[in-house]
């Protein structure tokens, strides 16, 4: 029996650390594959980041990229999720399939505006509730979509 294709988990630009380590331990967790793209706000030898990923990273797929653009071309059939706090579409109504690829921007300034704005039907929001509160942590927000992911296609029964 073939196991499911993996969701993958693409970092556009991610600046702190212990978020990158802390996802790259959620991808190992899950057989999820982890894509960092474009210039990173840290070394990939940075201690913060490996002690976030504690001893697992002999446990993680991680593949760099120099730009979205060209990972898009090493998976030209992708299906590909978009998040933004400005989507009108909650992350529960999207209809993830096995292989999707889960799209994050930096923790700063989120994706660019003009890759939201020509994806708008496959970019997604998680509900915050508080007015007070702007965002959530960048990898709470991986872990929260991945693990609806992973729900709707019957990988956590």
């Amino acid at each position: 029996m073939t196991s499911p294709r993996p969701f993958h988990i693409v970092l556009i630009e991610p600046e702190i650390p212990p978020n990158t380590g802390n996802i790259a331990r959620l991808c190992g967790a899950t057989g999820t594959i982890l894509h960092l793209v474009g210039k990173l706000g840290f070394s990939i030898d940075d201690r913060q980041l490996k002690r976030a990923g504690l001893d697992y990273w002999k446990a993680i797929d991680v593949r760099r990229w120099d730009s979205l653009e060209q990972l898009q071309q090493a998976f030209p059939d992708g299906r590909w999720w978009y998040t933004s706090k400005k989507a009108a579409c909650s992350h529960v109504e999207a209809d993830f399939q096995p292989g999707d690829f889960l799209v994050f921007g930096k923790e700063t300034k989120g994706l660019p505006e003009e890759l939201l704005a020509a994806n708008a039907e496959r970019t997604i929001r998680i509900p915050i509730f508080s007015p007070i509160v702007r965002s959530l942590n960048l990898s709470t927000a991986a872990g929260i979509v991945l693990y609806e992911a992973l729900r709707q296609t019957g990988r956590l029964s």
